[in-house]
């Protein structure tokens, strides 16, 4: 999960057309921490806005400089989440504030300076593009589906949370401590649904690539052939759960810790594994909205193109072995046909 950053201020008066001065009005400022691929290095400037206050800017790899909070931004690599790099991101946004690379007047100085004393940084949970273009699972999952999904509903949700831990004791936690302690042993708080439905959501576009489907290789066929029977038993017993979902929720592909196997089944709207302390391998999101777009009514053909078409098993793979490092699977037995 990337971290966005507010800076927010008093700007200074703003000029219209006609010399006309407008009153200050709060300014926010939303950032994010990144990193080019070959280097780990932040830097970061005053930038002159059209407000004619400062901004502060990140420099890409190619030394363009790109005001903070622009789209563009989110072409770059996200830096591990980690303090000495949000300390370091909010130093330099605070100190980019307070130090304009061009001339000023005493009277915008004076407004510089008020800016600058009114300075506050914040950490704020953001919105994770998903690992492909939002067209690239086409035909089986469109753009249009996507920008809904994604730019519509996942926003709202990245949103809405923001909106509920600005003033909250909860502020700081990270996204699995923030699931885990308000879903509150099964009588969750205000913040679990956005939580969660956030979590869900990054998971279930990591789920998926294009030209996914097929097989899933060496390891972890033989962890689903040992706890299944075969491949297609497991399939048929995924398409089957998703099929006996009432209303909205998820399917999961989960190891469960305590009886160390892979298990299939699903949740009813944004519960997720993590709250029983299971880990999720793969994780299929059954809300309408997912798929109505694309299928209307015809959620069989949206289960099984997931199966054949858009399932990841790379992701799946690398989940796995981040499992096996909490979990003891011991060698596989695969059965004798």
């Amino acid at each position: 999960m990337d971290i966005y950053v507010k800076v927010s201020g008093e700007t200074p008066p703003i000029r219209g057309r006609r010399g006309a001065s407008s009153s200050s009005s709060p300014l926010p400022l939303f950032c994010r921490a990144f990193s080019s691929h070959r280097s780990r290095h932040l830097s970061a400037a005053a930038f002159k806005s059209p407000w004619r206050s400062p901004l502060a800017v990140l420099f890409s790899p190619q030394q363009k400089p790109l005001p903070l909070g622009f789209s563009i931004i989110t072409q770059l690599k996200p830096l591990p989440l980690d303090l000495s790099n949000i300390n370091l991101l909010c130093s330099l946004c605070s100190e980019a504030s307070r130090r304009p690379l061009c001339s000023k007047t005493t009277k915008q100085k004076k407004h510089m300076h008020q800016f600058g004393k009114a300075t506050k940084v914040f950490a704020y949970y953001g919105l994770t593009s998903p690992p492909y273009k939002l067209d690239a699972l086409e035909p089986y999952l469109s753009r249009r589906t996507l920008e809904l999904h994604w730019g519509g509903i996942h926003r709202g949700y990245v949103d809405k949370l923001n909106e509920q831990i600005a003033k909250s004791t909860l502020y700081g936690c990270t996204m699995e401590e923030l699931i885990k302690t308000t879903f509150n042993n099964g009588n969750p708080l205000p913040e679990y649904n956005n939580a969660a439905e956030i979590w869900n959501h990054d998971f279930f576009w990591e789920s998926m690539q294009p030209n996914g489907g097929k097989l899933p290789p060496g390891s972890l066929l033989q962890q689903i052939e040992k706890d299944f029977g075969s491949y297609s038993n497991f399939r048929d017993e995924f398409v089957q759960s998703a099929m006996k979902l009432f209303g909205s929720g998820w399917v999961w592909l989960a190891l469960k810790t305590n009886e160390k196997k892979l298990t299939i089944f699903r949740t009813s709207n944004a519960v997720c594994p993590l709250v029983w302390g299971d880990i999720p391998i793969i994780g299929l999101d059954m809300w309408e909205h997912a798929y109505y777009l694309d299928y209307k009514d015809d959620v069989s053909k949206y289960v099984n193109d997931f199966m054949d078409h858009l399932i990841s098993w790379h992701s799946a793979t690398a989940r796995m072995f981040r499992a096996q490092a909490f979990v003891n699977l011991g060698e596989p037995k695969i059965p004798v046909a």
